[in-house]
């Protein structure tokens, strides 16, 4: 039998407000524990919540970003559960009237093509606490400063069909999530973390199978994992005559499975109930075109236009914009340098390239836009070839001199001077005899290899345009 997969996608991104959602305390990662919470993310008796407007805002600025409809009339609700670090034994979240309504969301398939992803809904939430068992022998330990961190619960549509289809929506998801400037959403830190919906159906079939819920994936490259694994566990199942129960499950990324924590919830498990200590929001069409107006140009309309001004292909465009910084700092280069093509593939491939390999961030490269810049303008005139140009990239890693003192320290610059070059084909002419006759008897293609062993003569300094023009006239 044949299958369609289909998958829906539940994101927690945590806003990047300095306070939490309810309460004064910070938001601050990587505090002593239990030091980032007050009298009222203790729970204690009589306190009560105070909105955090900027959250609000946040929300609401994601909402616009993703053309979606945004709820005037918004309200929070008590979702009651029982866990140690929940102290009030509820979370305060949003159930039938969200900030954010229905939005879009559009990605690009392996084959390039365009899917519009739907977006059900984003409604603001506090964080939990966060439970630590490692370091506890027979115990756990509560720490309380996770807890009334504001999130933003972002719901697609189960219109995703594949682990790689999920992989592109939460990639840019989180690039659009990165230029609003809502959230650093760093997935190993928690502050975007993933759930995954997973059911499987035959093929043709219309109503949907009985899902399960992968919970809590940090990584892109674990929630394509998760969801192929869980995949081929429910075809399996299906086809020794089993069936699917609906739970919640656990990832294993050092067993490469999913198990079984709990059976899944419904909403009346939760006992919703409208939080009585909170008004309604009311949000103005003044508050919206306010927000609206403080939008950044997102990726896609960043791509269309560096295609349009810089001429770059779709596929460059769309590597440069995946992250706000990637895209500002090309943007630096090419406008320094003069020249977008060339400050495109330094950036995508040779900048990516030395990142990827130190698991750098690109703000802890040591090779600046402005310096960058400064060398492929040493490449335009000629002070270096592109190969040597190599050679100087590497040394500005370790040098913080400016290029042209590199250049000139290693004695790197390009020989340009024609009688220099012209002794260096003699040369050449004359150490190989054999390839130069077959040139002059009509084999063009030997003159990749006479410029080669010019090039190798002159250790790479050498004008490879003038060598190859001194080199024809002269045969």
């Amino acid at each position: 039998m044949e299958f369609e997969t289909v998958i829906g996608l539940e994101v927690h991104c945590q806003l990047a407000t300095e306070s939490k959602l309810f309460s004064g305390s910070a938001t601050q990662f990587g505090a002593e524990p239990n030091t980032q919470a007050n009298i009222f993310d203790l729970a204690l008796p009589g306190t009560l919540p105070v909105l955090n407007e900027k959250a609000v805002a946040m929300a609401v600025k994601f909402g616009l970003a993703i053309g979606a409809e945004i709820g005037k009339h918004s309200v929070f609700d008590r979702k009651n559960y029982f866990y140690p670090d929940l102290p009030k034994g509820y979370q305060v979240s949003q159930l039938d009237y969200p900030t954010v309504g229905k939005g879009t969301l559009s990605i690009t398939l392996d084959d390039g093509s365009e899917k519009i992803i739907g977006v059900t809904r984003a409604h603001m939430e506090e964080d939990a606490g966060k439970s630590l068992h490692e370091d506890y022998q027979g115990m756990s330990g509560i720490d309380l400063n996770r807890a009334g961190t504001p999130l933003l619960e972002i719901v697609s549509e189960p219109d995703l069909r594949s682990a790689k289809e999920a992989v592109a929506y939460l990639k840019k998801l989180h690039s659009i999530i990165r230029y609003l400037d809502i959230s650093d959403a760093i997935m190993a830190q928690g502050s975007f973390r993933c759930d995954a919906n997973v059911s499987i159906r035959p093929v043709g079939q219309t109503e949907f199978g009985t899902r399960t819920e992968i919970k809590n994936i940090n990584s892109f490259k674990f929630v394509e994992k998760a969801i192929n694994y869980e995949v081929r566990r429910q075809q399996e199942l299906i086809e020794d005559g089993g069936r699917v129960v609906q739970e919640t499950r656990l990832y294993d990324a050092d067993k490469d499975e999913t198990r079984s924590m709990r059976s899944k919830e419904v909403a009346n498990d939760y006992r919703y109930f409208p939080e009585p200590d909170l008004l309604p929001i009311v949000i103005d069409d003044e508050f919206i075109e306010a927000i609206r107006a403080q939008l950044p140009e997102l990726p896609d309309a960043r791509a269309a236009r560096f295609v349009g001004d810089f001429g770059l292909s779709d596929y460059d465009a769309g590597v440069l914009v995946a992250s706000r910084e990637m895209a500002d700092f090309f943007e630096t280069v090419a406008q320094r340098s003069g020249d977008a093509k060339l400050a495109a593939n330094w950036v995508s491939q040779d900048l990516q390239a030395l990142l990827n390999k130190n698991n750098w961030e690109l703000s802890e490269s040591p090779i600046q836009a402005e310096r960058l810049a400064d060398l492929i303008l040493r490449i335009k005139d000629d002070t270096v070839s592109g190969k040597i140009a190599k050679t100087v990239f590497e040394a500005m890693l370790s040098d913080e001199s400016s290029v042209d003192a590199i250049i000139e320290a290693k004695g790197l610059k390009q020989v340009t001077d024609s009688g220099a070059l012209e002794g260096l084909v003699d040369q050449v002419i004359a150490d190989n005899p054999d390839q130069a006759q077959q040139y002059r008897d009509g084999k063009v293609q030997v003159i990749g290899f006479l410029v080669g062993q010019c090039m190798k003569l002159s250790q790479g300094k050498a004008n490879p345009a003038q060598i190859n023009e001194i080199l024809r006239n002269k045969l």
